[in-house]
């Protein structure tokens, strides 16, 4: 049975140095300094609306650019779809490497500068 996707989701976001998890609105929800740089939405949970999804702090011109290059797969959640955040499906053979970039990319609009650069000195 292939890991949950709250399982990889979460090893994603936690790898991330000093990314934290918290549970907010009845979600787990992924931090760096208490600033969410990610979120879950179960599918059985009125955020996930009957998908499994992580929602993504992003730039308004990434948001577009996925949205026009996969409309199946990506979407502006509700709530922070107008600040620029992404949503990804994690149902149906998610692209894990596309989701670790958009979680790595997610962290870098948050945290600190001096946490990136030990980031980047990974």
């Amino acid at each position: 049975m292939p890991p949950r996707p709250i399982a990889r989701l979460r090893a994603l976001c936690l790898a991330l140095p000093d990314a934290h998890e918290v549970e907010a609105w009845g979600e787990p929800t992924f931090r760096v300094r208490n600033r969410i740089f990610a979120m879950y939405a179960d599918a059985g949970n009125h955020h996930g609306a009957g998908r499994p999804a992580v929602w993504c702090a992003a730039a308004h011109v990434t948001q577009d650019l996925l949205l026009r290059s996969d409309p199946d797969r990506y979407f502006a959640p509700p709530y922070v779809g107008p600040k620029g955040w992404v949503g990804v499906h994690l149902d149906a053979r998610p692209d894990w490497s596309a989701v670790a970039d958009l979680v790595r990319d997610a962290y870098r609009r948050v945290a600190p500068k001096r946490l990136l650069a030990t980031l980047d000195d990974r």
